[in-house]
């Protein structure tokens, strides 16, 4: 049986006589399989009506048919838990796009045939909980064995979102395409457009959130020539490195394994969903101008393939793909500067420069940065996976400052000026900005320094007011 199953939601599906028909199905059974912790349950039941489950199911707690558009019922336990309960569904393609479905409700339609309409095998799987026994009708579990993503029907071509879905699934669970899938992923790429961007954004999301191996994902995508569709991604297929520095081959071969890398730092897994997103994103972004800054270069009298700038102007770059796939402003305030910074460590690091770089860095912070530089670095096989001196380095002194989780805030403030004798006014932005420029450059470090700054620089502003006009450049 599926391990860890709630015992409410299993009294519930055994003790309930007019749930005989009721199966656990999707990604539960699924994510069991695998030995994949899943705390979601969706509940499939055939044989009753809406109306006539919500009846059934309020023996149990409150009933909710918020759902009712899409055949759900939501049922809130004592306990608090909520689970999701549905009756098979028919959908007709009737036009272009994720709402060019009619969907009608079936109470008769047979399990299998329920199942033949899910996307891929290994989520066409189902659970019995009174007999204790997963149903299997398309081999789905030969195929989580074998780690083969296989699309369950022909059905499947009716919703182009199913190939991404497809992308995000191939790198959480380290999945290879079938032949037969990868072909039908093919015949419906120009359906592309008719996605909404905001689906395409959350296959991305989860993709980047969620994979243990993303090179899988980024794979499929190139098999199925669905990657045309994300041009920034696509460039870097054959663009060459110089194999001294990147003996593993490509920029996208590259990006692969650093994505990769970056799914295998402890740091990254114990990071909260929104910052993994983040730092996967500036992995795969991280190169995304090389296509446009190399080329061949004599260096130490030998000519070496070379990428100058392309850190620098990667960010514009960064930022195309992820407004492409309708990524939020807060993710690309965080993206963009990770990319141009990624090379920061080749400098040597001082106070000042790192104050600088964290400032630079804002919302993100050196931490997310050090993650970007050692996947980068971890991302060229044969060489060691190991985070580069340089970038212990950088780390080092951004600990040492206190400034690896944060930029610098400002110590000098408007109410310091206030208690200093000025009356707040227009000067007052341009003080404190030349202030924290001071302090950022390691004029002062506390507030004593500050204020002693703030009395030398008022009385440097009272002399120079106090010089006569110059008359240089009268006639």
């Amino acid at each position: 049986m599926i391990e860890h199953l709630p015992e409410e939601l299993t009294a519930v599906l055994t003790g309930t006589p007019e749930l005989g028909d009721a199966y656990l199905v999707g990604g539960c059974v699924r994510d069991w399989v695998l030995g994949v912790p899943n705390k979601d349950y969706d509940v499939e039941v055939f044989g009753l009506d809406l109306d006539r489950l919500a009846s059934v199911l309020s023996r149990w707690g409150r009933t909710d048919l918020v759902g009712r558009a899409f055949g759900v019922v939501k049922l809130t336990t004592a306990s608090g838990a909520i689970y999701d309960f549905t009756i098979p569904r028919r959908e007709s393609k009737v036009g272009a796009g994720h709402k060019g479905f009619v969907v009608t409700f079936d109470p008769t339609l047979q399990p299998e045939e329920a199942a033949a309409r899910r996307d891929y095998t290994i989520n066409a799987l189902s659970y019995d909980p009174r007999r204790r026994v997963v149903r299997d009708f398309f081999g789905g579990i030969q195929d989580l064995k074998n780690r083969v993503l296989r699309h369950t029907s022909g059905a499947f071509a009716e919703d182009p979102l199913r190939v991404l879905r497809g992308m995000q699934f191939a790198g959480r669970f380290n999945l290879t395409l079938a032949p037969e899938t990868i072909a039908l992923c093919r015949q419906i790429k120009d359906a592309f457009p008719e996605l909404a961007k905001e689906r395409v954004r959350e296959e991305w999301f989860k993709w980047a959130e969620k994979s243990t191996v993303p090179s899988a994902g980024l794979r499929f995508l190139e098999a199925t020539g669905w990657i045309e569709h994300f041009p920034e991604v696509n460039a870097l297929r054959g663009v060459p490195q110089d194999p001294i520095w990147h003996p593993e081959g490509d920029v996208f071969t590259h990006t692969c394994h650093c994505c990769d890398a970056m799914a295998r730092l402890p740091a990254w897994q114990q990071s909260d969903p929104e910052s993994k997103c983040t730092y996967m994103l500036a992995t795969l972004a991280h190169d995304f101008a090389k296509p446009v800054t190399t080329h061949e270069a004599m260096r130490d009298g030998v000519l070496r393939i070379v990428s100058p700038g392309h850190e620098e102007q990667g960010g514009p770059f960064a930022e195309s793909f992820l407004a492409r796939i309708n990524a939020p402003n807060a993710f690309i305030e965080r993206v963009v500067p990770l990319v141009i910074h990624h090379l920061a460590h080749l400098q040597t690091p001082t106070d000042r420069s790192v104050r600088r770089l964290a400032k630079r860095l804002e919302p993100e912070t050196i931490h997310g940065l050090i993650l970007v530089m050692t996947a980068d670095h971890m991302g060229r096989p044969p060489k060691p996976a190991i985070t580069p001196p340089t970038v212990l380095a950088l780390q080092a002194m951004a600990e040492e400052l206190k400034l690896a989780q944060s930029a610098p805030k400002p110590i000098l403030l408007g109410r310091h000026l206030i208690e200093s004798g000025l009356r707040p006014g227009t000067e007052f932005g341009e003080i404190l900005k030349e202030a924290f420029e001071a302090q950022l450059e390691g004029t002062y470090q506390n507030l004593d320094g500050a204020l002693q700054w703030l009395k030398q620089h008022l009385a440097g502003s009272k002399d120079r007011s106090s010089l006569p006009p110059s008359n240089h450049g009268a006639n």
